[in-house]
């Protein structure tokens, strides 16, 4: 491997171009630990939660499912924690390996460590290769077909940066790998995989294509200049269209898997309170429909970053069901 020359606009220990103000890394953490961290993206936790909270999804509609929680099911919400981030950290350190030739030559992304010479591409394998020694620790301690879950989530990860290069759906398989979780999770508390995991699943990944969709239209025209694909670039001034269809995917599917999970065992009202869930996520995602410009990257990155809120409201309808 070779190291890709400095971009020469960008500094070693300069923060990256579009990591939270004021963030806790570039204002706290040591100063020869800044650019792991920020190779991590640590210094913008946004792609954590959204990493996240599928995780939390899997796992409050399998007690839903089951209506057997378990003290053990702490320790899968808070090991989720830990391993979205170390897990999050990992993929986008390999996510910087693989692109360390085209991060430097677009606006957004070449001040980050490896095109900016803060990290070199050994040093960047080395930190990853930490962080997902760490996750294992965390996956070890879930029952087999949970680790076995675990292991396969590797795939879609180990492919997704090269996908921008062959085709024009790399947004899908980002959604294959962070949504993995709805599955795990799932699997980590009822031992085995169900039919509402898998569904759940499937909404995650249409609502991955809603947000990384508008989060790659900041990126559309250094994209467009060097070749490398996305939906923003396919779907161009019909994004709005796309992202409607992607809109109604994510909460019909989800709807959809709440009934499953919610019909073998739960209430009445518990199922009435989880349905409310994806339709209250709707009406969060058409809100971010009515602010969308493809051509204000303050807004589209405002909008991304408000998927946090988007993935969480479903979550707080989920655990409400729990104690109907």
């Amino acid at each position: 491997m070779h190291n890709q020359p400095p971009s020469p606009d960008a500094t070693p220990d300069a923060p990256v171009a579009d990591a939270v103000a004021d963030n806790w890394v570039d204002r706290h953490a040591p100063r020869a630990l800044r650019p792991y961290l920020r190779l991590s993206r640590a210094d913008r936790p946004i792609g954590t939660w959204l990493l996240l909270l599928p995780c939390w999804w899997g796992l409050s509609l399998a007690i839903l499912f089951d209506q057997l929680p378990r003290w053990e099911d702490l320790w899968i919400f808070a090991g989720c924690g830990i391993g979205a981030f170390l897990m999050r950290g990992a993929g986008c350190t390999w996510n910087d390996i693989t692109d360390r030739n085209i991060d430097g030559k677009v606006a957004r992304t070449r001040s980050r460590p490896i095109p900016s010479g803060a990290v070199t591409v050994k040093q960047a394998l080395a930190w990853m290769v930490l962080q997902m020694l760490l996750a294992l620790l965390i996956l070890l301690t879930f029952n087999q077909a949970a680790i076995a879950m675990g292991v396969l989530a590797l795939l879609p990860v180990a492919v997704y940066p090269f996908a921008k290069r062959f085709t024009w759906w790399p947004q899908v398989f980002l959604g294959l790998a962070f949504n993995w979780g709805a599955m795990l999770a799932w699997t980590a508390h009822a031992g085995t995989l169900h039919a509402p995991a898998v569904v759940l699943y499937l909404a995650g990944i249409a609502w991955t294509l809603f947000y990384d969709t508008i989060y790659a239209h900041q990126d559309a025209e250094d994209d467009a200049l060097i070749g490398v694909k996305s939906t923003a670039r396919l779907f161009g001034e019909n994004s709005g269209q796309w992202l409607r269809r992607f809109l109604m995917a994510t909460v019909g599917l989800m709807g959809i898997a709440v009934i499953y999970a919610g019909l073998p065992q739960a209430s009445v009202l518990a199922l009435a309170i989880a349905l409310g869930g994806p339709w209250a996520m709707g009406w969060h995602m058409a809100w971010q429909l009515r602010g969308l410009d493809t051509k204000d990257n303050a807004k589209l990155l405002q909008l991304f970053r408000a998927n946090r809120d988007t993935g969480m409201i479903p979550l707080l309808f989920f655990a409400a069901s729990l104690l109907a």
